[in-house]
Order: C-alpha cells, then sequence, then structure tokens
C-alpha cells in the first residue's frame, strides 16, 4: 500500500468520529483503554477522547500535504502511536513518523527481512525477552542480557533486530502506549570484547531509533552487574542521550535492594532477587513468534514507494 494511494482515499476534513464513516477500507478505531488509562491519557499525554479521531485526521492530513509519497500506514490505529508518544503535538508527532520510516530505510542489515522467525536463535538464546508481569505503574519490563550473545555466532544486528521486534509487539498494546515501559539490562559477565561491538555508529543508531525514530515511552533503564568496563560504553553512549533520557538511567552495581528501589520484587525473577520464579524466556518467545503473520501484514504497508528514495528522508533525523 502506497502512500500515494492511502492519501487519496484519505477524508480533506477532520473533526468528527463519522470521519472514519468516509474510509471503509480503513479499521475502525475502538479504544480498548480503561477509564482510568483513558485518565491518565488526558492526563499526562494531552489526550482527549472527544478530539481523538480529530487529532488522528489531523496529522493523516499533514502526512499527505507534506510527505504524500512517504509509503506509511495511515490507519487511525498506528497513527495513534505517534500521537501519544508526542503528546499529541502535530509536529513533533510527524517529525516521529518520519523519523520512523527513516530508521528503518537506512538500517537494511537491520530493517531487512525483518520478522520474528528470522531472529529465533536470539529469542532461544535469551538476549532479550519481557517479563511476564507488569510493574506497579503497568509497564512492561523488558530484559536484556548482553552475556547470552555469542558474538561468533552472529552479529550485533541480530540483536538490535530482536529488540525492535520487541518494541513493535509491545507497542501494539494501547496501554503500554500510555505507560511507557521500563528496560533491565543485565551486564554480567560483559567483556570488553563483547563491548567492543556497539561501538559509536552502532550506539548513534540504536539511540537515535529509541529516542526519535520509535514510537514507544522509555520510563526507565536499570543497569545492573555492570563491570568497570560499563563506563567506557555508557561514554559511548551518554553524547547520544538526551538529557531526560539520560536522567532515567540507574546503575545499580551489583546491589538488588538498590533495584528492588525501581522495579519490586514481586514481578521479578529470582535471578534478581526477586519472587516471581525462575526466569522463562518461553512464554514470551511463543508470543513473538505466534505473530509472525502479523508483522508480515503490518510490515507490508511500510512500503517505500518506488518513485522515493531513503536519502529524501535523512535530514529529518538526528537534528
Amino acid at each position: 500500500m502506497s502512500g500515494e494511494s492511502d492519501c487519496t482515499r484519505t477524508s480533506p476534513s477532520a473533526g468528527s468520529p463519522s470521519d472514519n464513516e468516509l474510509l471503509p477500507d480503513r479499521p475502525k478505531y475502538v479504544c480498548t483503554l480503561s477509564p482510568d488509562l483513558v485518565t491518565k491519557a488526558r492526563e499526562e499525554l494531552q489526550e482527549k477522547p472527544e478530539w481523538r479521531l480529530r487529532d488522528v485526521q489531523a496529522l493523516r492530513d499533514m502526512v499527505c500535504k507534506d510527505y504524500p509519497s512517504l509509503g506509511t500506514c495511515l490507519d487511525d490505529a498506528f497513527l495513534l502511536r505517534f500521537l501519544r508518544a508526542r503528546k499529541f503535538d502535530y509536529d513533533r508527532a510527524l517529525q516521529l513518523l518520519v523519523n520512523y520510516h527513516t530508521c528503518r530505510r537506512t538500517w537494511p542489515e537491520v530493517f531487512s527481512n525483518l520478522k520474528p522467525s528470522a531472529i529465533k536463535p536470539v529469542l532461544e538464546s535469551g538476549f532479550v525477552t519481557v517479563l511476564p508481569h507488569r510493574d506497579p505503574q503497568g509497564r512492561h519490563v523488558v530484559c536484556i542480557r548482553p552475556d547470552r550473545w555469542t558474538p561468533s555466532n552472529y552479529p550485533i544486528t541480530e540483536n538490535i533486530r530482536a529488540i525492535y521486534l520487541t518494541l513493535e509487539k509491545l507497542i501494539q498494546s494501547e496501554e503500554t502506549q500510555v505507560n511507557g515501559i521500563v528496560i533491565l539490562a543485565d551486564y554480567k559477565g560483559v567483556s570488553l570484547s563483547k563491548a567492543s561491538h556497539f561501538g559509536p555508529f552502532v550506539a548513534k543508531k540504536v539511540i537515535g531509533i529509541l529516542q526519535d525514530g520509535f514510537p514507544i515511552r522509555i520510563k526507565a533503564v536499570n543497569i545492573i552487574n555492570e563491570p568497570r568496563i560499563f563506563k567506557g560504553i555508557f561514554a559511548i553512549i551518554k553524547p547520544f542521550l538526551k538529557e531526560k533520557i539520560a536522567n532515567r538511567f540507574f546503575l545499580h552495581g551489583c546491589d538488588l535492594n538498590s533495584l528492588h528501589q525501581n522495579i519490586p520484587p514481586v514481578i521479578l525473577p529470582e535471578e534478581y532477587g526477586g519472587t516471581a520464579g525462575k526466569l522463562d524466556i518461553s512464554a514470551w518467545n511463543e508470543l513473538l513468534l505466534a505473530s509472525e503473520e502479523d508483522f508480515l501484514h503490518d510490515f507490508s504497508e511500510l512500503v517505500l514507494p518506488c518513485d522515493s528514495s531513503p536519502h529524501d528522508l535523512l535530514s529529518k533525523i538526528y537534528s
């Protein structure tokens, strides 16, 4: 589905729920937020249910006017992700959407043939998983364990692909769009040789995606068991971090009590001093791998029109 064909089907006016009736081939949005989350979205994200579809239509119109060849999905639910991630600021949401596509089109090592089955070895290694229980703020906890990666088996970009697909799956949930996520990174056993794979080029790319190229709210990054060399790793990362994100990094060392101040033991596995049993990666792996067809459908709508070049969008990112 090309951006131009989407735009030609878009109604020219905005402002009422009836706009969706003009788009019979586009799925009608149905809100799945609980009353409490509707209130939270209103207070934290400036999302007003009575204006929601008007706001989506406004963003859709901006895409069709300013980027008619973007080749993006224009469904209500998809565009809402970007509005929520930028607190319903139209201009910032549009920039995020453009950046999202720029990232996908300028890093083929990560985004070519991107589907769960293609990163099955990474999932089976336990490099990235999602804990089964949300935290008290309703946020999923993404657990990353670099020590599970053997560089001789596959390049670091495979790990990035697995993280990206994990985030894509999580962001399908409106609850996650509102609450955001928490990251728990366990650097136990990470050697200097392994850390060397995460150089400035990869660091800039990854941080660019997480900060400016993906519609997700990262509320905290908890680092546990970081070795001395982590100071060197963080020195590579920090120049690319915005102050708001940098302030959400928490370095706990081997102090589990410190970690428990940010993530309660009741949702943590035994490996991190929790009471939620052994860390089990199978449930998340099965869920992600079972989503293969969903990803193939969703990503099929993110097609670069034949008359466009990825370089046309480069100036829109890392500015």
